[in-house]
């Protein structure tokens, strides 16, 4: 089945929880102020598209490509990040709800996530070499066997990653930030 190709266009508060976005290949298109919640948005493919204000919580992102995609003041609660197709792989989050998303096992250098909340991310064995997590809360956030070299958490808060088991090499902290390296250890830091 040929999927439709769709550029240019702006979707505008549009509710996709029970009619579902229409497959095909979404291009330079906007989405803001739409609501993709426990809805469908498997298979799609969204290139150098932006997701402004919308309600993507426990969506289907099932096989789906984000090449250059941008979520701006998006919620994004549940979802699982490595169902979706890697190839190609490149999205940003800026003032994003993350809470109990997983990007398990992706390759993810360079990601950006600038003032994001990613309460109980999983971030298990992803690649996250040189990602930003700027104003980021990161509370319950369970990094294991994660790549985070050159990885910058100099302004982020409530980490806690466990150094023996994760690379960290050349990773930026700040120092009020190293006690989240040093909570396996039950020690008090005043």
């Amino acid at each position: 089945m040929m999927k439709d190709f769709i550029a240019d266009q702006t979707f505008k508060g549009e509710d996709y929880t029970k009619n579902r976005l229409p497959q095909g290949d979404y291009e330079n298109c906007v989405f803001e102020g739409c609501d993709f919640s426990n809805g469908y948005l498997d298979n799609q493919n969204f290139m150098e598209c932006e997701f402004l204000d919308c309600n993507l919580s426990n969506a289907n992102i099932a096989h789906s490509i984000f090449k250059e995609v941008i979520f701006s003041h998006c919620k994004l609660i549940g979802l699982k990040f490595e169902d979706c197709n890697d190839f190609l792989m490149d999205f940003s989050f800026q003032d994003c709800i993350l809470n109990l998303s997983s990007f398990y096992g992706l390759k993810l250098k360079s990601q950006s996530f600038m003032n994001c909340k990613l309460e109980g991310v999983d971030f298990t064995e992803a690649d996250l070499a040189q990602a930003l997590f700027a104003e980021c809360d990161l509370k319950g956030a369970v990094f294991n066997t994660t790549v985070l070299e050159n990885a910058d958490f100099r302004t982020a808060r409530n980490f806690s990653i466990n150094p023996e088991k994760n690379r960290l090499k050349k990773a930026k902290f700040s120092k009020e930030g190293v006690v989240g390296l040093l909570k396996k250890y039950d020690i008090v830091v005043e």
